[in-house]
């Protein structure tokens, strides 16, 4: 019969059957071996360690989850912030002054600027532009303008807002200013006006420049001002449907009609941005607004913005209920 060999251990010798709990014949068993009394632990010392042992196991799940939660919170979306429409307070932020292209974004400010233009009588909301090739052919997301066409002031602020049609925005900015070099610089000397100091213009539009960019922080702060400015605008990013020569286009911000409350306000997207978002809400007396930057994918993006305006509107204004609804434990 072959040798057995043995396994050495802090207590003693066992042959390998030893690690099933089968006892060798004619060995002498752990159990078996004589302990002083000092040795032997008691049933209480085994309870204390499997409390302390308990307590380290709990504490080490709890901020493994807390962690696993705030990047589920986080996961997504580069940046974001939640702001109460009215105060301006600040109910949740993440990243707001990070420094991403707004993209279509970017159209809040032109829309600000031609509703500034129709407040001073320089045009007005039925005026008729004549569409020119540099408008039609710009490029990107569309109303589907054609050359030569002529169209109101109105309805080329709705096709802005809801189809963010680059053709209706350069038409507006052409009509403005004169050329799209002053509209441009008109959009910059306002910025600069409403403390927007992370914010650069590039075109009207929110197609890819070198250098063009904005922050969740500023512009939350510029669609306050254009709201306060010209509340009446808000008809247009509340529009859900809209048609231009028989064709009907669906506003690109998904959160109308399917999260309460909702009524505007502006989709964006590039390569270089991600999926941008800002989302205006009244639910009572209550009017917050979101601001998301940087999404992944535009469900992310829409997830994380009805998720804010859930959060806002269910933690009563008070930012610690909101940052703690968001997933986030300080």
């Amino acid at each position: 019969m072959d040798k057995i060999d043995t396994i050495h251990s802090g207590f003693g010798r066992f042959a390998p059957d030893d690690q099933l709990g089968r006892p060798q014949p004619g060995r002498l068993q752990q159990d078996d071996k004589p302990r002083s009394a000092g040795f032997e632990p008691t049933a209480m010392d085994c309870l204390r360690r499997m409390a302390v042992f308990s307590i380290l196991f709990c504490a080490i799940c709890a901020t493994l989850l807390a962690g696993a939660t705030e990047a589920l919170a986080a996961r997504g979306v580069r940046a974001a912030i939640l702001v109460n429409m009215d105060t301006g307070k600040v109910l949740f932020e993440k990243n707001a002054d990070m420094s991403i292209p707004p993209a279509s974004l970017t159209k809040v400010m032109s829309m600000f600027l031609t509703m500034d233009a129709v407040s001073a009588k320089r045009l007005s909301l039925d005026e008729k532009i004549r569409i020119t090739p540099a408008a039609s052919t710009v490029g990107g997301s569309s109303m589907h303008l054609r050359n030569g066409e002529r169209v109101a002031v109105r309805q080329l602020l709705t096709g802005a807002a809801v189809a963010s049609g680059n053709d209706a925005i350069t038409a507006l900015a052409l009509r403005v200013a004169g050329n799209e070099r002053q509209f441009v610089r008109a959009m910059n000397q306002k910025a600069k006006g409403l403390g927007l100091s992370r914010t650069e213009f590039k075109n009207p539009t929110g197609l890819p420049a070198a250098g063009q960019r904005s922050t969740p922080r500023d512009i939350a702060s510029l669609t306050r001002a254009y709201l306060r400015a010209h509340p009446g605008a808000q008809k247009f990013h509340s529009t859900r449907v809209f048609t231009h020569r028989n064709r009907q286009m669906a506003n690109t911000n998904a959160l109308l009609g399917s999260v309460r409350g909702v009524n505007g306000l502006k989709t964006g997207w590039t390569v270089a941005s991600g999926y941008n978002l800002i989302v205006t809400a009244q639910r009572g007396n209550t009017r917050i607004l979101a601001v998301v930057m940087g999404g992944t994918s535009r469900n992310a993006r829409d997830a994380m913005a009805t998720r804010l305006i859930e959060a806002g509107f269910d933690g009563g204004g008070d930012p610690k209920k909101i940052r703690r609804a968001m997933g986030y434990r300080r």
